[in-house]
């Protein structure tokens, strides 16, 4: 019955995600992730300003513009429930189409975006948390494998213009960079996913497309970092 099993072709999404049945597991390991991290900063003191992030740190502490993603402001309920509803609902459209290992490089990756938007467009000394900007990259990505599929996106973008328009308006306390950011790198992969031709060297394409995007992200952390190192520190 093994080898009968392991000579089965590998059933694929239209995507190349490896077809599976049960829950999206990533996507509730993230959301199970983020909730232990909410109720961690209301028991440990620090633990919510040892994960945080701000532009000053990310030569010293850069895994901080990951970490970030996992907290939330603890005197707004509203922030991590609004988050992880759109994290349950667009990741469980998501993640079964592209596999489990696509869509945690895609929310890992727009997590990161967001904050090296933060870097080189908001104040450094200003601390950010949240998993905005990775949600704003599963917003990204849906749109263009969305409009790939040539199934109807309006009410997707919709949403996504009202949350960038909300990020604007003072008195929201929102980080409009982190939005960006994330929704950037969400549509470079979720082209990157979309539109490598089907066959063979589809997966080769894809996760070379998702090297490139990483890399680039890396020489934008580190470009920024030198810039503000040289205005801030000297």
């Amino acid at each position: 019955m093994a080898e009968a099993q392991r000579a089965m072709p590998t059933q694929r999404t239209a995507l190349g995600g490896k077809v599976r049945a049960g829950v999206p597991l990533v996507t509730y390991a993230i959301i199970g992730a983020t909730a232990l991290a909410f109720l961690l900063q209301f028991i440990l003191p620090s633990f919510d300003t040892s994960l945080l992030y701000a532009g000053i740190l990310t030569g010293s502490e850069p895994w901080r513009m990951l970490t970030s993603a996992l907290l939330h402001s603890q005197s707004m309920i509203f922030h991590i429930l609004f988050n992880m509803y759109l994290l349950y609902a667009i990741g469980g459209m998501l993640e079964p189409l592209l596999g489990r290992a696509r869509f945690l490089a895609l929310y890992v990756l727009s997590a990161i975006g967001g904050s090296v938007a933060v870097l080189w467009l908001e104040d450094p000394r200003v601390a950010v948390i949240g998993a905005s900007g990775a949600v704003f990259g599963l917003f990204g990505a849906l749109l263009v494998i969305m409009r790939q599929r040539r199934v109807n996106y309006t009410g997707i973008l919709i949403t996504v213009a009202i949350n960038l328009v909300l990020g604007f308006i003072p008195g929201f306390n929102i980080s409009w960079q982190a939005h960006v950011g994330g929704l950037l790198v969400g549509l470079a992969l979720g082209a990157v996913f979309a539109y490598a031709p089907a066959g063979p060297r589809r997966a080769t394409i894809q996760w070379a497309g998702v090297a490139v995007v990483t890399a680039a992200l890396g020489v934008l952390t580190y470009l920024g970092w030198i810039t503000l190192a040289e205005r801030f520190i000297g």
